[in-house]
């Protein structure tokens, strides 16, 4: 199995003062120093914005640097709540200057890890503070008389609940409003306010510390979501056994290892860093990183990756890749990454969002306006459902509905060996009609088997024969000889006089006998096929196998057929992706024979050989016409331009080229076909959840309408619509992070 190397895949979002939705790749990432106010390196600036977890607040604060001249690229990634710029001093200064105007805490990056946790609890602590104060506040105007010191003692209550919890929401939301934008902090402080003006003062105290609080219950659910990938950085261990100059071991930090140092391992611990194993075998749990449930045997040469588990004995390897750089580093990266790509779904929302929001606005106006002219309302009760109507048309739950069942969605297939590089791509698999597969390496196991061997002369025994074979072949470099090598019994040696015979074979001299082992054009030019042996061969042929022939100078001894197998899977997943209803092609630069042979073994629909780089380009252009949506599979340089002109490239990361995986939308870990259909079924979830969630999320608002505006419902009965809404979508959507393979079809 090849090791992932350090052109690993992966996907940034770039926004270049852009409208969402706008996406680009952009340059590999920047390494970054911290310097005293942020992380700086070259030209980009790297900032930490605690509060930005939320499509809405990316929005916004793109929208606020739009105008800021020097700035010629903006990198969000929600997930770490990390903004990257790319501009001039001056220009970074002033969107630093612009972002806190906003309303948003700054942080410097190397202080963020270490400010988030007391950070937390200070809001959890303030959220709490609020809403005792709020409960004292509806207390005290329920029982107490309605007398002047005690109603203006509730109004302090009132007041100082809304300053514990709604600060920020206040700060966001003028913010907002002073740039023309009507987003969810601009609505709740609307609401509040009004309120609070018109004498509901203790319920506007409980609306905003209700929200503060579910605010922060739906920020860490949306965490749990963001941060499922993140849970595979502690399979990493922290320190690793370094090998010494004197002999010794010496426990270090694993992040200060270097590159070629010899790292020892002991049976049932993790591997620390990447590797290839130097002394020793032992069974490796490689489902962390490649999904695979069966340990896999390793010994010298093999690779092995950080966070796996070696099972049964000591190893000791050599390191390949320092911490940081590991492929267990760079999945994490890469779905990091990819969570910025914006689904079809999400950037429908997003505009529907934009819309929506300054609509429900204009109604409540009118609502305030034109109410008791309709319906006979007194102005206050025209404002106050008004007000209702505001917190009730909050479009938290819809805008959090999408990205958190998405991030989901991809966590979910990392967790099994699938690396998507964007939810673009999870949403859009669901609709594959046609999967293109190459063969070598992803139908097939890309190594030659010895299938079958057949005595021919009855004047030698059958075990000498295979001894004699065994030792010419022994002495051969040729990927066929290995096979028939490695499929006989050992042999003595005692060859003498040996030599090869360039495209034919090779010959030497064992036991007073001069014997060649070699291919079909050898034994006829020595005079030795017969029609018997003709109709053997073609047999062989038909099925798609390589022939070699043992012969001594009167007669051939022996036939040994050769053949790159099929994978075990490989039979399953082209049986589920026709049930799925996707039509199979096979794509190969082999012989036509070869592919058909193949081709019937696996199950699959249709077979093409004799296919050069561009005939598999020509190929998926026809296959898109014939069926639709298309996928590529393959594993080499010659599958990259399919792979990119596919709707889907799919590749496979454990025995593909750098190049495949570079142009391929998704990476299979470990090389295992049924993850497609696996996929595909993960895709078609995952967007039912999606519409279950927008669904839900409009529906429950619809309902609290119709009640605010002809029924009794209140400003804090509304918070619990609109955030308990929320809540719901988010665990909806944490669905996706539940259940094996099976579950996935549900």
């Amino acid at each position: 199995m090849k090791p992932i190397n350090d052109s690993f895949p992966s996907v940034d979002t770039a926004h270049c003062g852009c409208q969402a939705g706008c996406t680009s790749k952009v340059a590999p990432d920047v390494a970054s120093a911290p310097s005293s106010q942020t992380i700086k390196n070259n030209n980009w600036v790297t900032l930490r914005i605690p509060a930005m977890d939320c499509p809405n607040e990316e929005n916004l604060i793109r929208q606020a640097l739009a105008g800021i001249d020097g700035i010629r690229m903006l990198r969000f990634e929600l997930a770490a709540r990390n903004l990257s710029i790319d501009g001039s001093p001056s220009a970074q200064e002033s969107a630093l200057q612009a972002i806190r105007r906003l309303g948003f805490d700054v942080q410097p990056i190397a202080a963020a890890s270490k400010a988030e946790i007391p950070s937390g609890f200070g809001e959890i602590g303030k959220a709490v503070v609020a809403l005792l104060l709020a409960i004292a506040a509806e207390a005290l105007d329920y029982f107490a008389p309605d007398t002047l010191p005690f109603k203006g003692l509730g109004v302090v209550l009132a007041a100082a609940a809304i300053a514990f919890s709604g600060f920020s929401t206040y700060r966001k939301g003028l913010a907002a409003l002073r740039r023309g934008q009507l987003n969810m902090n601009a609505l709740m402080g609307v609401a509040v306010t009004g309120a609070f003006l018109i004498g509901q003062w203790p319920e506007a105290a409980m609306v905003m510390a209700l929200y503060a609080i579910a605010e922060l219950i739906e920020a860490r659910s949306v965490d749990r979501a963001r941060n499922a990938i993140q849970g595979l950085l502690a399979l990493a261990p922290d320190t690793a056994e370094i090998s010494q100059p004197d002999g010794s071991w010496r426990e270090m930090p694993a992040d200060q290892v270097s590159l070629g140092a010899q790292v020892r391992v002991k049976p049932g611990a993790r591997i620390p860093l990447d590797g290839r194993v130097v002394v020793g075998n032992s069974a490796v749990n490689q489902a962390p990183v490649t999904g695979e449930s069966i340990p896999v045997d390793k010994s010298i040469g093999d690779p092995l990756f950080a966070g796996t588990i070696n099972e049964t004995g000591t190893l000791v390897f050599e390191v390949t890749a320092v911490a940081g750089n590991t492929t267990l580093s760079r999945i994490i990266h890469a779905v990091e990454q990819a969570q910025g790509v914006r689904a079809p779904t999400q950037r429908f929302v997003d505009r529907f969002a934009a819309i929506y929001t300054p609509a429900v606005f204009v109604i409540a106006l009118a609502i305030a306006l034109l109410g008791p002219w309709l319906f006979g309302w007194t102005m206050l009760q025209a404002v106050y459902k008004a007000l209702v109507l505001l917190v009730i048309a909050c479009p938290c739950a819809l805008v959090i509905a999408t990205p958190v069942t998405v991030v989901s969605g991809l966590a979910a297939a990392a967790r099994r060996g699938v690396l998507i590089k964007g939810g673009v791509y999870l949403e859009e698999a669901r609709k594959l009609r046609a999967v293109a597969l190459d063969k070598t390496g992803t139908i097939t196991a890309g190594k030659p088997q010895l299938v079958a061997s057949e005595i021919v002369s009855s004047n030698i025994t059958e075990a000498q024969t295979l001894s004699w074979a065994a030792s010419l072949a022994g002495h051969s470099d040729h990927p066929v000889s290995k096979a028939i090598a490695t499929g006989l019994p050992p042999s003595g040696d005692g060859l003498q006089d040996f030599r090869a015979l360039p495209g034919r074979g090779i010959e030497a001299r064992t036991d007073g006998r001069r014997l060649v082992l070699g291919n079909h054009r050898l034994i006829e030019e020595r005079r030795l096929c017969s029609p018997a042996i003709e109709a053997r061969l073609n047999e062989h042929e038909r099925q798609g196998r390589t022939v070699t022939l043992l012969a001594s100078e009167n007669e051939v001894l022996a036939i040994f057929a050769v053949a790159d197998t099929i994978k075990e899977s490989s039979r399953s997943a082209i049986d589920e992706l026709h049930r799925l209803g996707v039509v199979s092609v096979m794509l190969t630069g082999d012989n036509v024979a070869t592919a058909g042979a193949i081709a019937q073994q696996a199950g699959i629909n249709d077979a093409r050989g004799n296919l050069l780089p561009e005939d598999k380009l020509a190929a998926i252009e026809e296959l898109r016409e014939r069926y639709g949506s298309t996928a590529m599979t393959g594993d080499g340089i010659n599958d990259a331009p399919a792979l990119a002109r596919a709707d889907i490239g799919v590749a496979m990361g454990a025995a593909g080229t750098d190049t495949a995986m570079e142009a391929a939308d998704i990476v299979i870990m470990n090389d295992d076909l049924r993850r497609i259909p696996e996929t595909i079924r993960l895709s078609r979830r995952t967007h039912a959840v999606l519409w279950q969630n927008i669904s839900l999320a409009l529906g429950i608002k619809v309902v609290f309408l119709g009640l605010a505006l002809f029924g009794s419902a209140t400003m804090w009965m509304a918070v619990f619509a609109d955030m308990g809404a929320s809540l719901l979508v988010v665990a909806n959507g944490l669905r996706m992070l539940r259940g094996s393979p099976p579950q996935l079809a549900g």
